[in-house]
C-alpha cells in the first residue's frame, strides 16, 4: 500500500510538472506574439504615414520621382511582409521576411531624407515637418516595441531549449522563432563624424 501511494505520488508530480511546462511554453508564445502584435501596430502607423509624406513632397521633388517610387515600393513590399508575417507570428521565414522589407524601407526613406536636404522650401513645409516628426517619432516606437519583441522571442526560445523542456516543446510543436534583425552590416556599425 505505501509503495503504490509513493508510485502515485511520483507520477503525480511528473504529471504536474509537464502540465507546468507546457503551460509555460503556451505563456511565453502568447508573450511573444503579443509582442509581435505591437510591432506591427507601429509598423501600421509607419506605413500610414508615408504615402501622405510622399503625397506632400511629390510638388517639391518633381525631378526626383525615381526617389518618391522607390519608397512607396518599398512601402508596398514592408505592409506585404507585415500581413504575412501577422497571420503567424511564429514562423521565422515569415519573420526574416518582414526584418528585410523594414530594412529596405529604411533605406528608401534614408535616401528620401538626403534628397529632401537640397530641397530648402520642402524643409520649410509645415506639414513636411509634422510628417517627419511624426514618422521619426513613430521610428522610436518601432524600436521599441521591436526590443520587446525580441526579448521575448528570447526568452521562450531558452526555455524552449532547455532540458526537458525541449522534450516536451517538440511533442506539442512548439518550434523556435526568430528575431527581428537588422540585415545590413551598415546599419550595425557607429556613423563615422568628422569636423
Amino acid at each position: 500500500m505505501g509503495t503504490t501511494l509513493i508510485g502515485l505520488i511520483v507520477i503525480a508530480a511528473v504529471v504536474f510538472y509537464l502540465v507546468f511546462i507546457y503551460n509555460r511554453l503556451v505563456t511565453l508564445r502568447n508573450q511573444f506574439k503579443n509582442g509581435f502584435a505591437q510591432i506591427d501596430v507601429q509598423l501600421q502607423r509607419r506605413h500610414d504615414l508615408i504615402p501622405n509624406l510622399v503625397e506632400s513632397a511629390k510638388a517639391y521633388l518633381s525631378h526626383e520621382k525615381s526617389t518618391l517610387t522607390q519608397v512607396m515600393e518599398a512601402r508596398h513590399n514592408a505592409v506585404s511582409a507585415q500581413q504575412d508575417a501577422a497571420r503567424d507570428p511564429s514562423d521565422s521565414t515569415k519573420i526574416q521576411r518582414l526584418g528585410s522589407a523594414e530594412n529596405l524601407l529604411t533605406k528608401a526613406l534614408a535616401n528620401f531624407y538626403a534628397v529632401a536636404e537640397n530641397y530648402p522650401d520642402l524643409k520649410a513645409n509645415e506639414t513636411i515637418q509634422q510628417l517627419m516628426e511624426e514618422l521619426s517619432s513613430t521610428e522610436n516606437r518601432v524600436a521599441f516595441a521591436r526590443q520587446a519583441y525580441n526579448d521575448g522571442v528570447m526568452t521562450y526560445n531558452t526555455f524552449r531549449e532547455q532540458f526537458p523542456n525541449n522534450i516536451l516543446a517538440g511533442m506539442f510543436a512548439f518550434k523556435e522563432t526568430a528575431q527581428l534583425e537588422l540585415e545590413s552590416p551598415e546599419a550595425r556599425q557607429a556613423p563615422k563624424v568628422s569636423f
